[in-house]
């Protein structure tokens, strides 16, 4: 028989045995024994990256290091069924914008690394906030909090730099710690996320922003993506977060 993949947990499906079953006692076209019994999934409190969690041990046995394994899971697991329709993306919109500079703090991290208990973003938000940084950027073009994706060393695969900070001048005299990001004008896919707790819809649009552009027709440039933290970001449990990919 021809393999197919389940939809859940991506496992290749090579023998009748592996097939989940249905609450009729079929078998399941879509899902495999580990994932799915009797119609329902066995797990169904999980979450993509607790999928993630899960087969990263199996990839290794398989001679993938984990930061390999996190990275083909990261960008593979959203494409299935499962896990394709978990989040809600308004229609994306295609938009040119000017060349602008960010003025923030800055790191290099990877998505793989996000997936670990070594993830910087998120202290970086902590220090971003809990330390006011915002308060130490010189005369901001206003209030707008952007989190810059830049200078991608592989692509969705390899390092880039993560710079949170507010819209600014190039020119500006900055303290030591922060740095300006200059974003070149381009043509942008815009994403706008569901409304919730602004970390976790965050996430998931990236997941989904990663599965769309999987199958589509447009290319990403890589030339710098970025989200946009606005008013509608005022109660971070109620948020709504504009994501911007730069496309060739």
């Amino acid at each position: 028989m021809n393999a197919v993949f389940c939809q859940s947990c991506g496992m290749p499906i090579n023998e009748e045995t592996q097939f989940g079953s249905e609450k009729n006692g079929g078998r399941s076209e879509e899902y495999c024994v580990y994932c799915y019994e009797e119609g329902e999934f066995k797990q169904p409190n999980m979450t993509v990256e607790d999928m993630i969690d899960l087969c990263v041990p199996f990839m290794k046995e398989d001679g993938k290091s984990e930061e390999e394994a996190r990275t083909i899971l990261t960008n593979f697991l959203p494409t299935l069924k499962r896990w394709s329709g978990s989040s809600k993306l308004n229609e994306p919109v295609i938009m040119e914008k000017e060349a602008f500079t960010i003025i923030g703090m800055t790191t290099r991290t990877s998505n793989a690394n996000e997936m670990t208990q070594d993830a910087k973003i998120p202290q970086m938000w902590e220090k971003f906030y809990q330390q006011k940084i915002f308060e130490q950027i010189p005369n901001p073009s206003g209030t707008v909090t952007y989190g810059l994706y830049s200078d991608y060393l592989d692509g969705v695969n390899g390092e880039y730099s993560m710079t949170i900070g507010l819209q600014g001048s190039a020119d500006a005299s900055l303290p030591e710690e922060l740095v300006a990001k200059a974003v070149p004008a381009a043509k942008y896919v815009v994403f706008t996320t569901e409304k919730g707790p602004v970390v976790q819809i965050v996430i998931k649009a990236w997941q989904q922003i990663w599965a769309w552009f999987e199958q589509s027709d447009f290319t990403r440039a890589y030339t710098g993506d970025f989200e946009v933290y606005d008013e509608r970001c005022a109660n971070p449990l109620e948020a709504q977060v504009d994501i911007y990919i730069a496309i060739k």
